[in-house]
């Protein structure tokens, strides 16, 4: 995204795949598409995705639910793991 863009505000369009990636909380996956789709490199490809996002004020909050909805469930399972390896200890430890 050249200088002329960024200072006007103007967000470039994205794919519709990239932007469901975006509603699904998925900004890694965003960026690679982009970079993809335009043939630009990493920096590029991410200060596209995140000038969209900004400028995206619905797509703000539904992409800052899904980061927490999967901060949230990435936090239960390593809960469980933890639990389950105490359990696995507690029950070896015992032979």
């Amino acid at each position: 995204m050249d200088n002329a863009n960024r200072k006007a505000g103007a967000a470039p369009p994205l794919s519709i795949a990239a932007i469901a990636a975006l509603h699904q909380g998925n900004k890694i996956e965003a960026i690679k598409i982009v970079r993809e789709e335009q043939n630009i490199g990493l920096k590029e490809a991410k200060d596209a995705v995140e000038d969209y996002i900004r400028s995206q004020p619905t797509l703000q909050s539904s992409f800052a639910v899904a980061q927490s909805e999967t901060k949230r469930t990435a936090l239960r399972w390593l809960v469980m793991l933890i639990g389950l390896a105490i359990l696995a200890y507690y029950f070896l430890a015992k032979l």
